[in-house]
């Protein structure tokens, strides 16, 4: 191999070794204070409150024909700890908070 050929070999290893380090970890969505979830209060909590605890939704939509608005992180690490964390609440035609879901795997989020 030539001194050429080798630097171009390094280089494209250099190169591919930094892709893999680059898709190695993806973030998704928003982070969002999960502490406010027990802040939520069906049948009370407006979605002006909503905003004012979580701030502006990540996605917005509609199911089974409430309004819908979803908070969601996920952190996925090909190597170490994936961890996700989203809200889904849902409003009915007043705008006054439904029901909602919450799910993490981050152990600190864990209901007390």
């Amino acid at each position: 191999m030539h001194y050429t050929q080798k630097r171009r070999f390094v280089a494209v290893l250099a190169a591919a070794a930094t892709a893999a380090l680059l898709v190695a970890c993806v973030t998704v969505g928003r982070d969002f204070p999960a502490k406010q979830v027990a802040r939520l209060s069906i049948g009370t909590t407006t979605q002006e409150q909503v905003r004012g605890l979580f701030g502006t939704p990540w996605r917005t939509g509609v199911e089974d024909g409430q309004r819908t608005w979803t908070y969601g992180h996920y952190h996925y690490a090909l190597l170490g700890n994936t961890q996700t964390r989203d809200l889904v609440v849902r409003f009915d035609e007043h705008g006054v908070l439904a029901s909602y879901t919450f799910n993490s795997t981050n152990p600190d989020d864990a209901p007390r």
